[in-house]
């Protein structure tokens, strides 16, 4: 039996921007990408924490060193820059391997500069 986890979380970063016309997906810094264990086109579940949408779409990479959080086609209708969201991004273990996994999970501050969160 295989059971889903959090894998990486990258918690209450800003939208930086929003962008309609696109085909569809996340762009988010490069850096933070990395320090979450998020590769890019990886599915992410993204929680709009100031509105309460949540939707799934998957990652783009964006420069490194940005701190860009850009939400791109269908989904900026339900994000406004400025909004704060989680980004969490899951992966199947096995039960053995469940049980000495740790996330990989950052925090951000108000201009998306981040922390380990241990």
């Amino acid at each position: 039996m295989w059971v889903k986890a959090l894998k990486g979380k990258i918690h209450r970063a800003r939208v930086t921007r929003t962008k309609i016309d696109y085909p569809g997906s996340i762009g988010i810094d490069a850096e933070m990408l990395e320090a979450a264990g998020i590769q890019n086109y990886e599915e992410v579940l993204v929680a709009n924490v100031t509105n309460g949408e949540r939707v799934e779409t998957y990652v783009v990479p964006e420069p490194a060193g940005s701190k860009d959080i850009i939400v791109l086609g269908a989904a900026a209708r339900l994000f406004s820059p400025g909004d704060i969201v989680i980004i969490m991004n899951f992966a199947y273990y096995d039960p053995d391997e469940l049980k000495a996994h740790k996330p990989h999970i950052i925090a951000c501050d108000e201009h998306n500069g981040y922390h380990f969160v241990k």
